[in-house]
């Protein structure tokens, strides 16, 4: 069974049988944990890199940002049983999709939050596709681990 994680969006699952997938990250990014030994498995797909910006918004929905959707989503598969030392991290996006003048650089302050907070919290990076000027969708096997990378124009690979 599919779950699609949204924009802005977040979902935790310990359900052998679904399968998360988000869809055309462009500047955002999508980050996809899962924890062998429990099976819990969990995604986001955030926007924007810092919360500062508009701290109202983040109330509403922490998934919009890096620095508040990241954390969320950890705290959440600890909930289900996850283990931060078995976690298996997957990252894709972070593209310069709609600043092809690279003026604003979303996706690289993405990208650059995600690794200061990783840095910070000692979390290893398993597989990663980021930057350039393409789409992508990520999709999580929960039973498995199982993490398929699908790039526009390119097919669908394992990350």
């Amino acid at each position: 069974m599919k779950i699609v994680v949204g924009i802005a969006d977040m979902k935790v699952s310990n359900n052998v049988k679904e399968t998360l997938i988000t869809y055309s990250l462009g500047s955002c990014i999508g980050l996809a944990i899962w924890d062998p030994v429990a099976r819990v498995g969990g995604m986001l797909h955030y926007m924007l890199p810092e919360s500062r910006i508009d701290r109202e918004r983040a109330v509403k929905n922490p998934y919009m940002f890096a620095d508040t959707g990241i954390p969320a989503l950890f705290k959440d598969s600890y909930r289900l049983g996850a283990s931060k030392s078995r976690l298996v991290v997957n990252v894709v996006g972070g593209s310069q999709i709609l600043d092809p003048s690279g003026m604003f650089n979303i996706g690289k302050r993405n990208y650059q939050m995600l690794r200061k907070l990783f840095d910070k919290n000692n979390i290893r990076i398993a597989g990663e596709d980021v930057g350039g000027c393409v789409n992508r969708t990520i999709s999580l096997e929960i039973g498995t681990g199982r993490v398929l990378l699908k790039i526009s124009g390119r097919g669908e690979i394992e990350l």
